[in-house]
């Protein structure tokens, strides 16, 4: 077994893998707020997709991604496969999506809180090992089984507590410690499950190492964050523009910026009744005399 660093940047890793896990968890429960209020159900699926791409895409992924850039292994390269990575990526979407939906619908429950922690936290104990799957060392990557549960208990109960608050909390100061925590425990659940992993070394191995450098992943790391929070906050500001023109229900509102409910049209004025104006009275003309 040989040695690896976790923190090789020093404590720039972890605080910036906590704010993009805060920032992500942020945008996601007010987008979960936004959907909880809404009347029509495409309207509401369209919200918690937001809050999925946001939480699962930005809070989890990114997350995962930007602690990542502290791993090393001093005796070997370390690299990333570009397809392994996005396929970690869709997997945390899904699975956040797919528990948001399960409590965003209908009423709240338990069973429905605990059910969608259950589904989530498997997504997130398959994107981050998928993750782990698609780095690639000069060696034999191996993981200690006490600690893998330990990240998986952390990822249940992470995931049931973060959709508890997703159909709970509201308020921009509850939000953000709601945040928080989250944030604490997508961070907890990582490095837990980096604690459980030990690499073995293979010198012939060294020359087989292909893939994208740790520092090169900083380039769409940044882009990704970039166009998540464009993404989201755009997608959000045109939701809410709609509802802002509407009632809720699709049904346009009665303002100054609403159309006549009832529109002018020829149809209509060739049925309307019409009313005959009296005829004006002949003025009679004056005759003139000569002398």
């Amino acid at each position: 077994m040989t040695q690896v660093h976790h923190f090789t940047y020093g404590i720039f890793n972890p605080i910036a893998a906590y704010l993009l896990a805060f920032l992500g968890s942020f945008f996601g429960l007010l987008c979960t707020a936004r959907a909880r209020n809404a009347r029509t159900r495409g309207r509401r699926n369209r919200w918690l997709g937001i809050a999925a791409f946001s939480i699962g895409g930005g809070a989890i992924w990114l997350m995962h991604f930007a602690a990542m850039l502290g791993f090393d292994v001093p005796a070997s390269p370390v690299r990333f496969d570009g397809p392994m990575t996005l396929i970690s990526l869709v997997v945390a979407v899904i699975a956040v999506g797919l528990g948001l939906m399960i409590v965003g619908h209908g009423r709240r429950s338990f069973p429905k809180v605990l059910a969608a922690g259950l589904l989530t936290g498997g997504g997130v104990l398959a994107m981050h090992y998928t993750g782990m799957e698609g780095m690639h060392v000069a060696g034999a990557m191996r993981y200690n089984l006490s600690l893998v549960v330990a990240s998986a208990i952390i990822a249940v109960v992470a995931s049931t507590v973060a959709h508890w608050f997703a159909i709970s909390v509201r308020g921009w100061a509850r939000v953000s410690i709601a945040a928080g925590i989250m944030a604490v425990a997508v961070c907890g659940m990582h490095y837990t499950g980096m604690a459980a992993m030990s690499v073995h070394l293979d010198p012939r191995m060294i020359e087989q190492v292909h893939g994208i450098r740790p520092l090169t992943m900083i380039v769409p790391i940044t882009v990704i964050t970039a166009a998540t929070i464009l993404g989201v906050a755009l997608s959000a500001l045109q939701a809410m523009t709609e509802e802002e023109f509407t009632d809720g229900a699709g049904t346009p509102k009665r303002g100054v910026h609403a159309e006549n409910a009832n529109p002018w049209s020829l149809k209509q004025a060739s049925l309307a009744p019409t009313t005959r104006r009296p005829s004006p009275r002949p003025v009679p003309m004056r005759s003139t005399s000569q002398n």
